[in-house]
């Protein structure tokens, strides 16, 4: 084995955001999927990697098991610092860490496939109510995060100046996960052209949801 195993789910937005972490540090990994929809993540072997039965989890090369996406984004920087994904000084570290937090904390946690699949088997969603939930809270983040771009100088071709991090990954993989519930991105100008760099990178294509072998 080359390098730690990935589990993950070509859909997963978490996953998503590891798979271009690990990319733009130029990290090789083997890739193991498990499927959401079919409840791969609930198997007891999975269970004895990640306990919580989430996506992604990382096993490095000893047997150790990294678990949460920011967690393990946050343990590469420190274990593989060159590219950086946070910058250095604190006060920035704090901005780029709140940019990634609004995605990872306000909006995923919302709107993943669990949390979409229990309102439609508790409170009774239609497909309609649900994409409806999916942008409400989406919108409830992107403006506040549209504006903390748009207002900083700090703002440069990426969230935090000139290169992509933490806070790039996180946007990315929201962004493509807006697309499955038709998003109006249009009110977004300063985050759909970070976007279209992020886009643009050969790091980020290969860790889009549509270039994983578990593709459907």
């Amino acid at each position: 084995m080359t390098g730690p195993i990935l589990h993950n789910y070509f859909r997963s937005s978490t996953s998503t955001r590891l798979r271009a972490a690990l990319n733009l540090k130029g990290l090789d990994y083997e890739y193991v999927a498990h499927h959401l929809l079919k409840g791969e993540h609930r198997s007891s072997a999975y269970l004895s990697i990640n306990p919580q039965g989430l996506v992604p989890a990382l096993v490095l090369n000893d047997g150790t098991a990294l678990i949460q996406s920011l967690a393990i984004i946050e343990y590469l920087d420190e274990v593989h610092p060159e590219p950086a994904l946070l910058p250095k000084a604190p006060v920035d570290r704090a901005r780029v860490r709140a940019l990634a937090y609004a995605v990872a904390c306000d909006i995923h946690p919302l709107n993943n496939l669990r949390v979409l699949r229990y309102i439609k088997s508790a409170f009774g969603a239609d497909d309609e109510a649900t994409a409806d939930w999916f942008r409400h809270w989406v919108d409830e983040t992107f403006v506040p995060i549209e504006a903390m771009l748009a207002e900083d100088k700090r703002t440069g071709r990426f969230c935090h100046g000139d290169l992509p991090g933490l806070a790039d990954t996180c946007l990315y993989a929201q962004v493509l996960n807006n697309r499955r519930f038709s998003i109006d991105m249009s009110r977004y100008p300063t985050v759909s052209r970070i976007f279209e760099e992020c886009a643009a990178m050969q790091e980020f294509q290969q860790a889009a949801p549509n270039n994983q072998p578990d593709a459907e």
